[in-house]
Formats: C-alpha cells, structure tokens, sequence
C-alpha cells in the first residue's frame, strides 16, 4: 500500500498493484482496474517514486542479501554445534 493524499488534505492508502495508470489532468487522477479513479496531491512523479519504493521493499523482503543469509547460516551453524 502506498500512501497519498486527497484534494481535502486526508491521508489515503492505495494497493499500488490496483492502479492502472496515472494522469495530471490537470490534478494527478489515479485510475485503478476497478475503473475508479482517485484525484490526489501529490505529481505523477511522486506516485512513481512511492510505488517503486513499495515494491522495491517487498522485493528487499523476499530476497534477504547475501549477507543476511551468511548471518543465518553461521547461527546454524553455532547452533549446531552447541547440540
């Protein structure tokens, strides 16, 4: 979920995966799959960033760095060898 904001100023959330395509009509209007469209304040360049950001952090989760398995492997390891 990606956070924008309304015209009035309140904080929403979006499920980034439901948004079709964005526009600056002339206030940036997110149109979703659903057909719904959402008019927000931030740019069209700032819901790129925000979507990417989330996305990019739930690859971040799915695949820990090689130095985050190495850590998990050695605290196998240690582990076993304490049985």
């Amino acid at each position: 979920m990606v956070e924008m904001t309304r015209l009035n100023g309140h904080a929403l959330l979006v499920n980034a995966d439901l948004i079709k395509h964005v526009e600056a009509i002339p206030d940036t209007t997110l149109t979703l799959i659903t057909g719904e469209k959402l008019v927000v304040l931030e740019t069209c360049g700032e819901v790129l960033a925000r979507t990417l950001a989330w996305r990019a952090s739930l690859l971040r989760g799915a695949w820990p760095t090689a130095d985050s398995a190495l850590l998990a492997h050695t605290a196998f390891q240690a582990a076993a060898a304490q049985d």
